[in-house]
């Protein structure tokens, strides 16, 4: 090919790379035709091509609020209003956005705002609404005393950092916050959360100490001050606070959904479903955190036909919630007092200095009624500081789907059945079944990071089983084990010399 012929593929390639317009423009058509699933995709796309597209950002707040989702629209269509403020329908939709998260005195603003640019637009009529609304007598004297509309929006993009893993971003933020708004109690307990998040465990609960002196009887403080002596088994400590808690007889429904959501994490499941489905019975339709406690806590508390109708809501607004249900794995299994079910083992095993007992850990993790806490705990596991390895088992118990077209997840696959054998048999896992699984995940480590295929997983669950109880006792045959796997003892003694080159003493 010359170098003219060149020239003219790499142009017309690059005339084909789609941008934030093209998949725009794809959204509105998906729009039309009512797709609302593929226009989210499109305009999700759109935004991170041309994040700076203030048409685009407002399209995409306008299908955020059709979806409720009302603090992300809210943020959207400040940064379409920042890059351009003279749209008049991005400052009507702060005006209706503003409205619905409850911040009047700026709907008023935006709304006003609005009638001045264009008196006979098109939202003229409802930005009159918006106006005579929050100009009402009760309306502004609600207002008086609530945080400036800044500090609110603010506040929420603090949260948001803090769910992205940014806590030293929200600690320099919600600082700031406080410091121009030393009433707004709502940031301080969030600051406080964020030192927790970042290892200050003593200044947050200084700072919640100083909120509950300030602001007697405040129940997020309580709650937040309950939840960091259950992480740091403060186990009096914590028992004074429960004992407080339960005492506790909220009106406000928020009140109420802090108070529930606290009780399920601690563990406290009678409690936690007497505040979560007492909202649910008021009509109260929460986001997917609601459902997550009220499912956990009413299983737990033996309501299983609740659980499960609360799991079915969650998952229809958050499908990857799928494989989380609280009676995985199997309901039989939940209460065992096996070593899978043991917060303190798999929490020795995840941050263990050998990579073998970390996997095994891992690998637990995903058998254990515990992983639900022990994954959502900031500092338990750093997923940046995992090995490849680690990752893989990780992923594994949490449910992720491998292709079986790279050899190498195809190994992985195949390790992970030798291992599901061993484990059906030895479930729930005594102290001594432990000491196998160990011996069989250092071999794990050591094949896979010389690329071992697995081939025979029953074979290979046979051998290492062979291995380990013919290390501690003389009546032990091949032919027991061959039989009880369904494999023949020139097959066993084949995958037994196989792993034994995987054992430390033969390393080379």
């Amino acid at each position: 090919m010359n170098n003219k012929s060149k020239k003219v593929l790499k142009e017309n390639i690059i005339s084909f790379l789609p941008n934030g317009e093209y998949y725009y423009k794809k959204a509105l058509d998906e729009l039309q035709k009512e797709q609302y699933e593929k226009a989210h995709k499109y305009l999700k796309r759109a935004v991170d091509l041309s994040p700076n597209d203030p048409l685009i950002l407002m399209q995409y707040a306008i299908l955020q609020m059709e979806l409720d989702k009302f603090d992300f629209a809210h943020e959207l269509l400040r940064d379409a209003h920042e890059i351009d403020p003279n749209e008049a329908e991005i400052v009507f939709l702060l005006a209706e956005v503003s409205a619905h998260l409850g911040n009047f005195m700026e709907a008023n603003r935006f709304a006003r705002k609005y009638l001045e640019m264009d008196i006979h637009g098109e939202y003229t009529e409802e930005a009159m609404e918006i106006v005579d609304f929050t100009e009402q007598e009760d309306i502004e004297s609600l207002q008086m005393d609530s945080p400036s509309s800044e500090a609110l929006f603010l506040q929420e993009k603090s949260r948001r950092l803090m769910e992205q893993g940014k806590f030293q971003e929200a600690v320099e933020l919600l600082e700031s916050i406080i410091t121009d708004n030393p009433d707004f109690w709502a940031a301080y307990n969030n600051l406080a959360l964020a030192y927790f998040y970042i290892g200050e465990e003593e200044q947050a609960k200084a700072l919640l100490h100083q909120v509950l002196h300030e602001n007697r009887g405040n129940i997020h403080a309580l709650c937040n001050l309950a939840v960091i002596h259950y992480y740091e088994k403060n186990t009096e400590e914590l028992e004074e606070m429960t004992d407080f808690l339960s005492k506790i007889n909220p009106y406000f429904m928020e009140h109420r959904y802090k108070l529930g959501a606290t009780f399920a994490l601690i563990g406290k499941y009678e409690e936690a479903y007497k505040w979560l489905r007492s909202l649910q019975r008021k009509g109260f339709e929460g986001d997917p955190g609601f459902y997550f406690w009220l499912s956990h806590s009413a299983y737990f508390a033996g309501h299983e036909e609740v659980s499960r109708n609360a799991w079915k809501a969650l998952l229809k607004l958050d499908p990857e919630k799928a494989g989380f249900e609280p009676w995985l794995p199997q309901i039989k299994e939940m209460h065992g007092n096996g070593s899978e079910h043991q917060k303190d083992f798999i929490l020795e095993k995840v941050q263990n200095k050998h990579v073998s007992e970390r996997i095994f850990g891992f690998y637990l993790l995903g058998k254990s009624k515990h992983r639900q806490e022990i994954i959502s705990h900031p500092k338990w596991i750093v997923v940046e500081e995992l090995t490849t390895m680690e990752k893989l088992f990780l992923a594994q118990s949490l449910g992720h789907e491998f292709s079986e077209n790279s050899v190498a997840e195809k190994a992985f696959l195949r390790a992970i059945a030798a291992t599901d054998l061993l484990y059906e048999k030895y479930k729930p896992l005594s102290q001594p079944a432990t000491y196998l699984f160990q011996m069989w995940f250092m071999l794990v480590e050591r094949a896979l990071e010389k690329g071992y295929g697995f081939k025979n997983p029953k074979a290979l669950a046979a051998a290492t089983e062979y291995m380990f109880q013919s290390s501690r006792s003389k009546n032990v045959t091949k032919k027991q084990y061959a039989e009880q796997y369904g494999i023949t003892t020139s097959t066993l003694t084949k995958y037994v010399n196989e792993l034994i080159q995987f054992l430390p003493l033969f390393d080379a």
